[in-house]
């Protein structure tokens, strides 16, 4: 039976798209080093997705937008990405094996396994596929509006990243429905926060 593993990368972010991976990894391929894309460093993370897309027997990346994220909720946009990414496989799996509680309503067997992005190698390996993703289109993005230092935390809430975001306002990439974004805008529309400086040109939110 073909299995496919999904899992997704930014969800918690202030900002950039959503994420997801569906990796069938077949009989053959050496799981070794797979694991929670969060437990590794950067370069092993890098090395190991280089290795999955040539020797995987199917992956595909599937994305939900700012725009999508806003107008669904950051839980259904997930949702919509990880149907996207099954969607593109080039193989019709068996049997899909998402990590956490909650998969998206399709026509494939599922099963939800919470903590799979470190137990079952195929969901490790689409953990590392979707953050790789992310992280180039955020450092993409750092170049288009620069400042908020998306290349460095990949639009997370760190403590750098909330500073800029009072002193610059919210950027295109930005997530206007999380309660950061929301209330310098809020702040912005009262005349007490900075708005958007227009560092750069507009993201497609395709």
């Amino acid at each position: 039976m073909i299995v496919a593993g999904v899992d997704e990368a930014g969800r918690g972010p202030l900002a950039g798209p959503v994420h997801a991976a569906a990796v069938v990894l077949g009989e053959g391929f050496d799981v070794t080093g797979l694991a929670d894309s969060k437990q590794l460093s950067a370069a092993r993370r890098e090395a190991l997705a280089v290795r999955i897309r040539g020797e995987a027997c199917a992956w595909a990346v599937g994305v939900a937008s700012v725009a999508e994220i806003d107008q669904l909720n950051i839980l259904q946009a997930t949702l919509l990405a990880m149907h996207r990414a099954v969607a593109a496989l080039d193989l019709l799996p068996g049997e899909v094996w998402v990590d956490g509680n909650r998969a998206p309503r399709w026509e494939h067997a599922t099963r939800c396994v919470v903590g799979g992005d470190a137990t079952v190698p195929a969901i490790s390996a689409a953990s590392i596929l979707a953050k790789t993703t992310r992280d180039a289109v955020m450092r993409d993005l750092a170049l288009t509006y620069p400042g908020y230092g998306f290349e460095r935390h990949a639009g997370y809430p760190v403590p750098a990243h909330l500073e800029a975001l009072q002193r610059l306002g919210p950027c295109p990439a930005h997530r206007r429905s999380f309660g950061p974004v929301a209330r310098v805008l809020a702040g912005a529309q009262a005349g007490t926060e900075p708005p958007f400086k227009g560092l750069g040109p507009g993201i497609s939110q395709t």
